[in-house]
């Protein structure tokens, strides 16, 4: 259906001073417009003040069928008759009046269109569009024989003329059936289609094969007995929309590289226009049904302008609202909105303009040129079956020997979009009481009509580009307010189209009507939605207390399930909190109570001051249940400001009072997704007055908890990383925690799997340094404990033990698990006999196994034999250590192979009773 609205797209309008009666016309650039009449071609400046005076003039060799002008080259083109014969002649430096060669076509297509690389072909009755592509198909080499094809198709239409006619002999009229076909069905049009290169022998082929996009075919209307100049199309065109870079707020381009977003296809019958969009899908845009028989038509970012016998009529497209949606990807989301493409299309004006003969565009200006036409009379009247024969396709006509009427060439200037938009704003004005759909479809084509001109942003001057964007933002908030009125499926567009209006939520509410009416007041959906979504996205935006009441109560009266998520949202934060306490305690009496509403209760409790009432709601559940309550509404304890996290006063104070609870809470959050891991540290940094080189020790509770929870998400390694630089750090400052651990070393191994058991001779080597510290022994337990955990990558850890110093017995032990885990044994062994021999043989007794064991006789045991030797203040714990080794030793090794590991300066007396050991444990076993 197309809308009708008296509006005023055209402006003022100037006599284009021709010398001859035009016969065709064209557009040429920005500059300048082509008028040919039989032989003659003029050029007239169409910019400035120079407006319609003329610019060159020159001959061309024959009568100008067709003109059209390409920017690409600044050439025109012209399609001339001579002597029977058609010639298609390009004048490429016509602005010096000369002409170059011209090259000669037999055209059977009444129009062709052609536009970065798409290709539509119309006739009489049918419409082609292909798109040119670079390269063989399918590898295949493409073949150029027309005159075949040519024949072909010749033969093919003698045979179907000449069963025609044998069937019209009959009295009969055949007309094939209406066909539409879109992408690769199109191919069964049974039209044949071959490319024919005309360049030269050694230039490179630009196209070689193609692929069908479109193929319509239409069928005359047997019931209307018209003539048969009414069922035939006209007005073929390919429009493109180029994609130019994205506007900034500021109304300036990111990028100037043109790239095709979408192409239009536009053909039309006397009474009913088509715009299809062929880019990346062939579709039907919009249908055009006109009041009256068409003549010509043009087609535009922005309008459709079609003539008849006496009116110039302009209709909207929708050619923005597709393109729109090819350049952006979140339109048609949350951030974003366009009308729809099938919204339907309106008649802005149908301007009085007597005589209309043929029309074109470019820019601002239409020209049109008009012709009084003298009566014409029918000779004869033909029967309706004769009218619509094939044997005669055409009706005599007879003209009086009168002189030739008058002509005129007219340059239309169309207003500019931003003011015929504020026409279009006070037009809708008188739709606001009477129907809000009436409104909305307005508002949406006068959206369209400035994201059009946006859309080519090249072409406008700073001043005008700053006016659309205005407008842009203007129009945005109209539709808002019209959608925040509705309360049907589409309402969710009211939250994009503020969006894009750059309103703030106070000012969206200033514009709402909060008068009651009965006693009660309504509000809709689409203002519910807008203003719950606002709340949960954390804008910077902090309403004034007579707001945020406002706010409250419209929610309780709306969606009171929503109350405590608006009540946690920071930009209600200016509530007052006995207003918010007042509507929570209206749900407890209404029967809505949950464990949402207790932890409201108890955060705006705090804002009082009553510490009572917040001790007795935060009592009133388990811990368990509240750490769910925090999971149903983060806001409670993390929020966000300026891109900024700020814990919340309740945050605050459970760190005093419950820090369980708080590292329990948050990891909930992050194992339901509603927190990321850097967002987490950062929130306990905060939350503890700790910068970024500190880390506080409530983030290592947590950091421990993630690991006792095991969450998917988590890297392992890289909380590995982080838990051990911090154990580090502090174990090689003596930095005491700020705050008691949760959790313990012991804690740690009996929940966590990825803390092992500590080896026991790491407990000798720890026993024989006095640390008084505890939480340093903690420090030192819990690094230990990950170390020997099955899930710690050791060499990753290696290059961050510099800190901690192998001279205290912390540091050592660390080392030493380390390179024992990277079974380096007797470097291990080495350091243990020089540092704290009474560990070595139980290090010896859990390492030294199956595959280790013989570093018992091959490396314990002679370092322990040349340590006796050297005596000193070692030589006891030497001595006991050896009398072990060779014990484990004469179990393990038959005699010989025992003689032979012993040393050979030995005292025989000493060694004397591991032998007779070894040489009797056969009899023994």
């Amino acid at each position: 259906m197309v809308q009708l609205y008296n509006l005023h797209p055209f402006g003022s309008q100037q006599v284009v001073p021709c010398k001859l009666e035009p016969e065709r016309f064209c557009g040429g650039g920005r500059d300048a417009l082509f008028v040919a009449a039989g032989c003659k071609v003029e050029a007239f400046a169409v910019a400035g003040q120079e407006l319609c005076q003329p610019r060159c003039a020159f001959s061309t060799l024959g009568r100008v069928l067709r003109l059209a002008y390409s920017e690409a080259g600044d050439y025109l083109v012209a399609i001339e008759e001579k002597n029977k014969a058609t010639f298609l002649r390009a004048y490429v430096n016509w602005r010096s009046k000369r002409t170059e060669n011209s090259r000669v076509y037999n055209i059977t297509p009444v129009e062709i269109s052609f536009c970065v690389g798409y290709v539509a072909v119309m006739s009489d009755l049918e419409v082609l569009i292909l798109k040119l592509e670079p390269g063989p198909k399918n590898g295949e080499r493409v073949h150029h024989n027309p005159r075949k094809t040519n024949n072909r198709m010749r033969r093919t239409e003698e045979g179907i003329s000449n069963e025609i006619s044998q069937l019209e002999s009959d009295d009969f009229v055949i007309c094939q059936k209406p066909l539409e076909l879109l992408g690769e069905k199109s191919e069964q049009s049974g039209l044949s289609v071959t490319l024919e290169s005309t360049g030269l022998a050694d230039e490179k082929r630009k196209y070689s094969h193609f692929q069908h996009l479109l193929y319509r075919r239409f069928a005359p209307d047997i019931s209307s007995y018209v003539l048969s100049d009414d069922i035939k199309l006209h007005s073929l065109q390919l429009l493109p929309i180029y994609q130019t870079g994205s506007l900034t707020s500021d109304g300036k381009i990111l990028s100037q590289e043109k790239e095709l977003l979408s192409l239009f296809c536009f053909f039309s019958l006397p009474h009913v226009g088509y715009l299809y969009m062929v880019v990346k899908s062939v579709e039907l845009m919009s249908v055009y049904q006109y009041p009256e028989k068409s003549q010509q038509a043009v087609l535009t970012p922005q309008f459709l302008h079609v003539i008849t016998s006496n009116n110039l009529q302009c209709f909207t497209v929708r050619c923005s609202a597709a393109a729109a949606r090819e350049e952006d990807p979140y339109m048609d989301t949350t951030l974003k909105a366009c009308p729809p493409v099938s919204m339907d299309v309106c008649a802005l004006r149908i301007q009085l303009f007597i005589g209309l003969k043929a029309i074109c565009h470019f820019k601002n200006h239409i020209i049109l040129l008009t012709k009084a036409d003298p009566e014409a009379i029918p000779e004869r009247r033909q029967s309706p079956k004769r009218l619509l024969s094939r044997k005669d396709t055409s009706v005599k006509i007879k003209i009086p020997p009168v002189a030739e009427a008058g002509w005129n060439l007219y340059i239309v200037n169309t207003i500019s979009p931003v003011q015929l938009y504020k026409e279009m704003i006070d037009y809708s004005n008188t739709y606001k009481t009477v129907k809000t759909q009436s409104c909305i479809h307005l508002l949406s084509e006068a959206h369209l009509l400035v994201r059009a001109a946006l859309m080519d942003a090249s072409q406008l001057e700073p001043g005008e580009k700053a006016e659309l964007l205005e407008a842009f933002k203007e129009s945005c908030g109209h539709l808002g307010d019209c959608y925040s009125r509705l309360d049907s499926q589409h309402s969710h567009l009211t939250l994009p189209y503020y969006k894009m209006s750059g309103l703030s939520m106070a000012e969206v509410l200033a514009r709402m009507d909060w008068t009651v009416e009965d006693g009660l007041q309504k509000y809709e959906r689409g203002l519910i939605f807008y203003i719950n979504h606002s709340l949960y996205e954390n804008l910077d935006e902090e309403l004034s207390e007579e707001l945020a009441a406002k706010v409250v109560q419209m929610f309780y009266v709306a969606e009171p399930k929503q109350v405590p998520h608006i009540l946690c949202s920071p930009s209600m934060k200016n509530i007052n909190p006995l207003t918010a306490m007042s509507y929570l305690r209206k749900l407890d009496t209404s029967g809505f109570s949950s464990i949402l509403v207790t932890l409201t209760k108890a955060a705006v409790a705090l804002k009082m001051g009553d510490l009572d009432m917040h001790r007795n709601e935060m009592k009133s559940h388990s811990e368990m249940k509240l750490v769910c309550g925090f999971i149903l509404e983060p806001r409670l304890l993390i929020q966000q400001r300026k891109g900024q996290i700020v814990p919340t006063e309740l945050a605050l104070h459970l760190k005093e009072t419950q820090p369980g609870l708080l590292v329990a809470s948050v990891l909930g959050l992050q194992k339901n997704n509603k927190i990321g891991i850097e967002e987490a540290d950062s929130f306990f940094k905060v939350l503890c007055a700790k910068d970024e080189d500190t880390t506080p020790q409530l983030l290592v509770d947590f950091w421990e908890a993630q690991l006792v929870a095991c969450l998917p998400d988590v890297v392992l390694q890289e909380l590995f990383f982080k838990l051990t630089s911090q154990y580090i750090w502090r174990l090689s400052k003596r930095q005491p925690p700020d705050t008691t651990p949760l959790r313990t070393s012991e804690d740690l191994i009996n929940a966590c799997s990825h803390y092992g058991l500590i080896y026991p001779w790491v407990h000798i080597l720890i026993s024989s340094d006095s640390l008084v510290d505890k939480n340093y022994t903690e420090d030192l337990s819990k690094l230990q404990s990950l170390i020997c955990g099955p899930s710690f990558d050791i060499a990753s850890i290696i290059p961050f033990l510099e800190p901690l110093s192998e001279d205290t017995i912390a540091g050592l032990s660390v080392h030493v698990l380390c390179r024992t885990r990277l079974k380096e044994y007797e470097q291990c062994i080495d350091i243990l006999l020089e540092r704290c021999p009474e560990a070595v043989i139980p290090y010896a007794n859990h390492e030294l196994k199956e595959e280790n064991r013989t570093l018992w006789w091959k490396k314990l045991l002679p370092e322990l034999c040349r340590r006796i030797k050297c005596g000193g203040e070692k030589y006891q714990l030497y001595l006991s250590s050896l009398k072990e080794t060779l014990s484990i030793v004469a179990v393990e090794l038959e005699l010989k192979d025992f003689m032979n590991v012993l040393p050979e300066d030995g005292t025989a007396a000493f060694f004397l009773p591991y032998l007779l050991y070894c040489s009797r444990k056969k009899s023994l076993t």
